[in-house]
């Protein structure tokens, strides 16, 4: 229990200084285009995919779990926008996150950990803490935009299932895309998505900046990175639903 305060202790620490002694922006500049092409634009392939499938696959269930002739059809879209916009979507894509670009910044820094490059950014005074993850925060903070496609991608992907599949009508589906639709359920989706960004960029770069060893260790800081990081988001996702929506 005190070791894992202790820990807890360094990452707070370790946030405030991030935003201590800022580096020079055109510095800073190519580093956050960098990280915007590796941690947002890198990840669109495997976040696309997975998204339009997820809806395809709650589509299909619901559809074949619709037993009674009383409920009607439109019901399948309204539990596949539903499933998608509140959990799918932002939690279950930033769990893929962790795995995806978690694994990378921890990996990227732990190496320059391990080969001393950190050391020598020290030596030189520069803010290490700052150069290093302030330019993943700040691309992080384009993840909603990055949740606002899975959205779309996991909707569609409902539509696809649940209409070529024989499943709904497209017009029904359409109306049941509509029916009850609660403009706050956005809101909360995405103060959420905030929240997990923030946790992606920070979790995996504290174990990476923090390690210690060799190139074996970099390995197993990447692994406990993804547990950490993804333990986080499902606690946050329990609190923000529970203070949001309950």
């Amino acid at each position: 229990m005190i070791k894992a305060l202790h820990y807890i202790g360094i990452y707070f620490l370790m946030i405030k200084e991030v935003f201590n002694k800022p580096t020079k922006w055109k510095v800073m500049k190519p580093l956050i285009f960098k990280e915007i092409d590796d941690l947002i634009v890198g990840s669109m392939g495997i976040v696309c995919f997975i998204s339009f499938f997820i809806g395809a696959v709650v589509a299909i269930q619901t559809a074949l779990n619709l037993n009674n002739p009383l409920i009607p059809k439109s019901l399948i879209a309204f539990a596949t926008r539903q499933s998608v916009i509140l959990e799918f979507a932002p939690t279950f894509i930033s769990i893929i996150m962790a795995g995806r670009a978690g694994s990378y910044i921890t990996s990227s820094i732990g190496t320059m950990r391990v080969t001393e490059q950190i050391d020598a950014l020290e030596v030189m005074g520069v803010n290490s803490l700052n150069y290093l993850v302030f330019p993943k925060i700040i691309a992080f903070l384009l993840y909603p935009f990055v949740i606002s496609i899975s959205m779309f991608l996991g909707i569609f992907g409902g539509y696809v299932a649940g209409v070529y599949g024989g499943f709904v009508g497209s017009d029904e589906f359409i109306t049941g895309m509509q029916t009850d639709f609660i403009p706050f359920h956005i809101f909360y989706a995405f103060f959420k998505t905030f929240l997990f960004g923030f946790v992606l960029a920070t979790i995996p770069s504290f174990h990476g900046f923090y390690m210690k060893g060799g190139a074996l260790e970099v390995g197993k800081a990447s692994t406990t990175a993804f547990v950490w990081t993804s333990v986080v988001i499902i606690l946050i996702n329990y609190i923000v639903t529970q203070l949001l929506l309950s």
